[in-house]
């Protein structure tokens, strides 16, 4: 958080003298709100995996759990996106829906058909 701060007599007197100097604030300050300190229960086999890893790479484990975090929820903002895509393909007609045990019977057919084509009897 930053401040830019000029600083003024204070008006405020006591036997002619000035009784303090005040900053002023010139800006507001950019107060961007942020969790500094987050309590993460880990299982213990995590935490050593962890750990381990930290002292291979010379990296902090806070350091680490939080690249770990960012490309993670990085990665689900992706796919959430991905997924409202389709779905609004196929609300608005552009994409036609297909059975799921369609698609994997004509899955299975084209499965076999490839290998009676690979093993001939």
């Amino acid at each position: 958080m930053g401040w830019v701060v000029g600083w003024k007599k204070a008006v405020f007197l006591t036997n002619g003298r000035p009784l303090l100097l005040a900053a002023i604030a010139l800006t507001e300050p950019i107060h961007l709100p942020k969790l500094t300190v987050m309590e993460v229960h880990i299982k213990p086999e995590t935490e050593s995996r962890l750990t381990e890893l930290a002292s291979k790479s010379g990296r902090a484990t806070d350091d680490l759990v939080e690249d770990a975090l960012a490309g993670y929820l990085t990665e689900v903002a992706e796919v959430r996106e991905m997924l409202d895509g389709r779905y609004d393909d196929i609300k608005s007609g552009r994409v036609k829906p297909i059975d799921g045990e369609a698609f994997f019977d004509g899955l299975r057919q084209r499965e076999d058909e490839l290998l009676k084509q690979r093993n001939p009897k």
